[in-house]
């Protein structure tokens, strides 16, 4: 049966994710850890030539194996100009929001290794000398960075390295609060590689073996639209998208359950798949809900697109706020991990 216990370890592994910068395009040093990790659990796990990771979480059947797809890209930015001001102007990475950016510290990653510190504000940022403030819109027109440097023109921002090209992501601000709930910018999806760990974890502590294959693929251009679009081991006949349950009004979920998603943007998930999730989850007591998400879309359905023949569902943690300073629970990761045992007898 599966414990609470790795409901923690999946925290644990997610918040040490969530420390490495890692936005759609500059993921590297995220899947390497990520493989790194799943090795050292004891797995077989490699880098594919994306970039994304592979893992082998083993299983009897090959002819009718799982596939579970989580995400370690995250929202982010990359400059776009310097301007003469010695600011610089952004262009986002996914659907990074200049609405809830401003005010958030970044740091500033150029190509020879240096990374320099700054802030996202506004242009004009200060409401004693700005009349216009609170009436202006926030794009990526109007916020800028302005670097934590001595630099007032293009030429002393050169003088640094840094170019346009770079890459700029934003302060996580992780934290678990007493009472259980999980706080930090880009749980969507880091949070979901965490439970991943936490299911790898309780396999290999409980010397499972899966009636069926299952294997697991750590994408990383989720945010863009094209991370699960290759990479499908031989025999998967169903991939589920692991990924941030939709929290808001007109849905049930709250963060301390998990989300069956049966419909998103992209349309109807497979009605087999997701009535066996509702029935894992009434298997094993998981608090549960079932919703249609508005404006979404997975890993699994770039699967689809990309031709593979196979069943598809998402599940996911609860998650508030999304693409912004997002919260989850504790519970909601155990509920996840419920379900994720519940589908596969285990």
């Amino acid at each position: 049966m599966m414990e609470k216990q790795y409901a923690d370890y999946s925290w644990e592994m997610a918040a040490q994710l969530l420390a490495i910068d890692s936005p759609s395009g500059y993921t590297q040093r995220a899947a390497q850890w990520v493989c790194d990790s799943f090795r050292q659990l004891g797995f077989d796990a490699r880098l594919t030539r994306k970039g994304g990771v592979l893992v082998d979480f083993g299983g009897e059947n090959k002819e009718d194996g799982l596939l579970l797809e989580a995400h370690t890209d995250t929202l982010g930015a990359m400059v776009c100009q310097v301007k003469g001001s010695g600011a610089l102007k952004l262009t986002n990475l996914g659907g990074m929001n200049a609405n809830n950016a401003e005010a958030e510290n970044v740091r500033v990653y150029i190509r020879d290794g240096r990374v320099y510190e700054g802030t996202c504000q506004l242009h004009d940022p200060s409401i004693h000398v700005n009349g216009g403030y609170n009436d202006a819109k926030r794009s990526w027109d109007s916020v800028e960075i302005i670097l934590d440097e001595d630099v007032h023109s293009q030429e002393d921002v050169k003088a640094l390295g840094i170019e346009v090209g770079d890459i700029v992501c934003f302060d996580p601000r992780t934290r678990r609060t007493a009472s259980g709930y999980l706080k930090s910018r880009f749980l969507d999806d880091k949070l979901s590689v965490g439970i991943l760990f936490g299911f790898a974890k309780y396999l290999k502590d409980n010397g499972i073996t899966p009636a069926r294959r299952v294997y697991g693929h750590v994408t990383v251009y989720e945010e863009v639209g094209h991370g699960g679009s290759a990479s499908v081991p031989e025999g998967v006949t169903e991939a589920i998208s692991v990924d941030m349950g939709c929290v808001g009004d007109g849905l049930s979920c709250t963060e301390r359950q998990v989300s069956i998603c049966a419909k998103d943007s992209g349309g109807p998930y497979s009605y087999q798949v997701v009535g066996k999730l509702i029935e894992a989850a009434k298997k094993t007591g998981a608090d549960y809900a079932v919703d249609v998400y508005p404006h979404y879309g997975s890993d699994v359905e770039a699967t689809l697109r990309a031709g593979y023949d196979l069943r598809h569902g998402l599940i996911g943690a609860g998650v508030f706020a999304s693409h912004g300073y997002e919260r989850s629970h504790i519970d909601g990761v155990y509920n996840t991990l419920k379900v994720l045992c519940g589908y596969l007898d285990v």
